[in-house]
């Protein structure tokens, strides 16, 4: 089937992870759990990792388990000056441009983070929606049924006409069996099996022109 939509995570895709965004997030992560709940200091990060694998994020453990509000949690941990991370990236921009199907993000951050990562790589008007966290709740990536939201949003579209473009190997995991096409930012483990296609960065995307699956995604020159 043609290939009509192009679905992007945010975080480590857009940019690299070796920016320090998500570093500096995880650290906002753990004052968080520090300073809101009876967490001894030295178990902090056990705790976070514990709520990360079990629950897909740390914020859907959080509510589960502590009830704690996540327009906090989210406005708290995202605080961070993005301007110190990441810089324009008009080599994307121009490589995004190309691409003629729809492209959304879908990203288990909220809406303001993604809004603040876009204006600073300088991609406004690139992406025709962001579906976040909040959209798909009481879910997140990688569970089954934040993708089966995020398709509703974008309105029931076959699996097989979307391309998921990830960084993270089990979301890629969930959508392949759930009948999406998909792309591995980043060559993770040497799991050269693991998406339809792999990418060491998204700026390479390009590579992927003649690609079977891509056919008609792109603009015509």
């Amino acid at each position: 089937m043609t290939i009509n939509t192009l679905i992007f995570d945010l975080d480590d895709t857009l940019y690299p992870p070796s920016s320090g965004v998500w570093d500096a997030v995880g650290i906002r992560i753990d004052n968080f759990i520090l300073e809101n709940l009876a967490v001894p200091a030295e178990k902090v990060t056990m705790v976070r990792d514990d709520l990360f694998h079990r629950y897909g994020t740390t914020l859907r453990g959080l509510q589960v388990e502590f009830g704690v509000d996540p327009y906090k949690y989210l406005n708290y941990v995202h605080n961070i000056p993005l301007e110190d991370y990441l810089q324009p990236n008009p080599a994307l921009r121009k490589i995004l441009n190309q691409i003629d199907a729809r492209k959304t993000i879908f990203t288990n951050s909220d809406q303001n983070h993604a809004l603040r990562v876009l204006d600073r790589l300088r991609l406004g008007g690139i992406f025709d929606r962001i579906i976040d966290v909040m959209d798909v709740a009481p879910y997140c990536k990688p569970m089954p049924e934040a993708f089966k939201l995020a398709l509703k949003i974008l309105g029931d579209p076959d699996p097989s006409t979307c391309v998921v473009i990830e960084d993270s190997l089990r979301n890629v995991d969930t959508a392949r069996e759930m009948g999406f096409r998909t792309i591995l930012v980043g060559r993770h483990n040497g799991r050269a099996d693991s998406a339809d296609a792999l990418l060491d960065s998204l700026e390479d995307l390009l590579d992927l022109r003649d690609l079977p699956m891509l056919k008609g995604v792109w603009k015509q020159a």
